[in-house]
């Protein structure tokens, strides 16, 4: 199903920050270009380097976003929040997918 709105979870502040946000801008973009609509939470990274916040702002403000979602896309590498946010993402029913092949193939983790 083309047109869901993709979420994408994935390392931020655990490695290279760059990136990490670099990884999740090329995963928008694969998604984009076959039909996806991805929200990148990686880049609230260019707000707080003008307006700075706590983790917990951050946090909250991703979470929010990942409500309005379909599904939720887990980019590989250790992450505290993008751990969170899977995790919320199960409680709202939402498929998870390890790679975008995954969410195309319509894959989720837990199958």
């Amino acid at each position: 199903m083309k047109s869901k709105r993709v979420y994408i979870a994935g390392p931020y502040s655990t490695g290279d920050v760059a990136q990490n946000v670099r990884n999740a801008i090329l995963a928008a973009d694969r998604l984009t270009k076959i039909g996806y609509v991805p929200f990148i939470p990686h880049l609230s990274h260019f707000w707080h380097l003008i307006c700075p916040h706590n983790w917990g702002f951050w946090i909250e403000q991703d979470i929010h976003w990942l409500e309005a979602c379909d599904c939720l896309l887990r980019l590989p590498g250790k992450s505290i929040g993008a751990d969170r946010e899977v995790e919320r993402a199960y409680q709202l029913g939402m498929s998870v997918y390890a790679s975008i092949e995954s969410l195309i193939d319509g894959r989720s983790m837990l199958e």
